[in-house]
């Protein structure tokens, strides 16, 4: 296994470190795990395109590109209200 050095503010540094421990992990362990956990957009908008064929096959829910920002802008909103953002 290869080591990398990545630069990032100490404080960033100390909160990832802090939530690592309180889960009983180095950093380094905890930093491993969420790399294998964490989506990339490709893998997102795969799961994405899956999601909507099975709901398509299932119920025949096919919302159009409008719906679908109309959707995201009401999500958007909702999520704004509740964290105060």
């Amino acid at each position: 296994m290869t080591d990398a050095n990545v630069r990032i503010p100490e404080e960033a540094k100390n909160r990832l470190a802090a939530i690592a421990a309180a889960e009983g992990l180095s950093l380094r362990a905890y930093l491993a795990r969420m790399a294998q956990t964490l989506l990339t957009p490709a893998e997102r908008a795969e799961r994405a395109e899956k999601a909507q064929a099975a709901l398509k096959e299932w119920n025949g829910y096919a919302p159009t590109a409008d719906q679908e920002r109309d959707l995201d802008n009401e999500l958007d909103r909702r999520l704004a209200r509740v964290t105060g953002r």
